[in-house]
């Protein structure tokens, strides 16, 4: 459940700083977001990365916290990294 927790913070903070790039933008939405929004979805985005930070070093402490909470965000960034890259792949096969 520990585990659990960390990643369910992390993963949607890798994906709410994904989105706020202009280029992901352009590749999911068709257009770029509001300079507020997308500020809106950076800020989103480390906050939930500090909070899965603040759970792994609560639950864990700081030194295994720290490699813990290392581990998920390596995990989330390659689900998302991955997820954006079969959206692309899928989106050029229905052309």
């Amino acid at each position: 459940m520990n585990h659990l927790a960390i990643q369910l913070l992390s993963l949607p903070a890798f994906a709410l700083l994904a989105l706020a790039m202009d280029r992901h933008q352009l590749d999911l939405f068709g257009r770029e977001l509001a300079p507020g929004q997308t500020q809106g979805l950076r800020r989103f985005g480390w906050l939930a990365l500090l909070a899965s930070l603040a759970v792994a070093v609560a639950l864990k402490g700081w030194s295994l916290g720290l490699v813990t909470w290392c581990g998920h965000i390596s995990l989330s960034a390659a689900i998302v990294i991955l997820s954006m890259m079969a959206w692309e792949q899928r989106k050029s096969v229905k052309k």
